[in-house]
């Protein structure tokens, strides 16, 4: 797999590659901080062509027939599982996590392109009754010129995400990856662009992010923003958005919470905890992170959740037997030191983990803190790390509590083998997603997002499109010979 070369990072516009900008900024591997590409910085010029390739790329691509486009779809979709094992390459090299997760999220990438594929051939329209002599029909269109911004932890699903529904709905797009896995957005558009693509309806630029949210955001070529990121940036983003009244689709951050009932095999639930919490190193908005455990069990899941965790091989994704390779950059390692100093400081204790792995790279051991209070900064700061916080309740009442006490509400987690609290739990959850003896997240068949702070609208499933176009309603006189 080392094999295969870090692929050049260049901007992308109107269907030409470039990469001889001045500026830029280097790319690290995180898993020993080896620099192994650059970014090449779009200017105000580049950044102009840009949006004036994507409002000749819309007008083009959206007379394009739906069936067209779902060939399109499923054409790209397929270029993508025939390259996965370059995509997994990129992704462990740029982002860190092991090459397993690296191809899981190749296969659940290509998944939504074809859902979108199918989906945009059943967007209907209607024809509604009226009073009148004549015909009221409401058709769907496209919203026009898409600005997508896309986070470093899941480099290839959150871009598939946005451009599938964008071009699925009919629209251009213009994308800013993350600059610490930019590569992985670079190879995807290319599998568009060998697909026939037309030029100009995928844009990507790199630089600073506000310079060009900024710049993108406030153009009248723009129609619609989405977002996968932070909520700091998701409110910075919806601002901007507000000024021009244009629809923002925002996926945001969780702090997910883990309610488990005292009726529940421990060391079961604490196998399956190990797996969900430190895949991708914890950084996943939809990561478990507060667990909430009865007094009954409490002991027994702690002791089993912190040998799992203790048991797992920390090191370079590209090694065999990897159970999580590093965080992205050095400021998560920071970040997860202060969060544990400070709940430790307010008596929690460290179960497992708890310290730094290693004289390069940045990794941190799979770290569990037992009798967690409610006053820890990490309690209500999302920790976006390999960062577990258990503490004891009496009741799943108390749990619905805590857990429905924070600014955001994006997965949740249910264990119980009462069926009636199962129904309980799931509907006064505050989230816009529930699992119930599970840690699954939902696939490209069903939507994903969140309430509160975390996020507007939905990515996925039947309302998948729905952020990306608008209604129009016809009104047809009927006119006698």
């Amino acid at each position: 797999m080392t094999d295969y070369p870090y692929p050049r990072v260049g901007l992308l516009i109107d269907g030409e590659w470039i990469y001889d900008r001045p500026g830029g900024e280097d790319i690290v591997n995180p898993s020993d901080e080896s620099v192994i590409g650059r970014t090449t910085h779009a200017t105000e010029a580049d950044l102009d062509r840009a949006l004036a390739a994507a409002e000749r790329g819309f007008a083009v691509w959206r007379k394009v027939s739906p069936p067209d486009r779902s060939a399109l779809l499923h054409r790209v979709a397929d270029l993508v599982r025939e390259r996965i094992e370059l995509f997994a390459a990129t992704i462990t090299r740029e982002q860190g996590k092991p090459l397993a997760d690296a191809r899981a999220e190749v296969i659940r990438s290509a998944s939504f392109l074809d859902w979108d594929a199918e989906q945009l051939l059943r967007r209907y329209g209607r024809i509604v009754p009226s009073a009148h002599p004549m015909q009221q029909l409401v058709v769907r269109e496209p919203v026009g010129p898409v600005a997508a911004f896309t986070p470093w932890n899941v480099p290839l699903s959150a871009p598939s995400r946005k451009i599938s529904g964008s071009l699925a709905a009919g629209c251009s797009v213009i994308i800013k990856p993350a600059g610490e896995t930019p590569a992985t957005t670079c190879l995807f558009a290319q599998c568009f662009m060998d697909a026939g693509l037309p030029p100009g309806v995928i844009n990507i630029v790199h630089g600073v992010a506000g310079d060009i949210s900024t710049k993108l955001v406030l153009s009248p070529v723009i129609r619609m923003v989405t977002l996968t990121g932070s909520v700091g940036v998701g409110k910075q983003l919806s601002r901007l958005a507000a000024e021009g009244v244009k629809p923002a689709l925002m996926e945001l951050g969780g702090h997910a919470p883990v309610l488990i009932d005292g009726d529940v095999d421990p060391a079961n639930v604490a196998a399956q905890a190990v797996v969900a919490k430190f895949r991708m190193a914890g950084q996943i908005c939809a990561s478990p992170t507060r667990f909430l455990i009865h007094r009954g069990v409490y002991d027994a899941f702690v002791t089993a959740f912190a040998a799992g965790a203790d048991a797992l091989t920390v090191g370079d994704g590209f090694e065999e037997g990897i159970g999580m390779g590093p965080l992205v950059n050095g400021r998560r390692v920071i970040e997860m030191e202060r969060l544990v100093a400070d709940a430790v400081a307010r008596g929690a204790r460290i179960a497992a983990g708890g310290r730094r792995v290693g004289n390069r790279g940045h990794f941190y051991a799979p770290t569990v803190l037992a009798d967690v209070p409610l006053d820890a900064e990490a309690m209500w700061t999302e920790p976006f790390g390999p960062l577990a916080l258990c503490t004891p309740v009496d009741d799943m009442d108390q749990a619905l509590r805590i857990a429905n006490d924070a600014h955001v509400g994006l997965a949740a987690y249910v264990f119980t083998n009462a069926i009636d609290k199962v129904d309980h739990l799931w509907s006064e959850l505050h989230c816009g997603v529930v699992a119930t003896n599970s840690f699954a997240v939902s696939g490209a068949e069903a939507e994903f997002g969140g309430v509160k702070e975390s996020g507007v609208g939905r990515e996925g499933g039947e309302q998948g499109l729905d952020a990306y176009q608008v209604t129009k309603t016809v009104l047809k006189q009927m006119v006698r010979a």
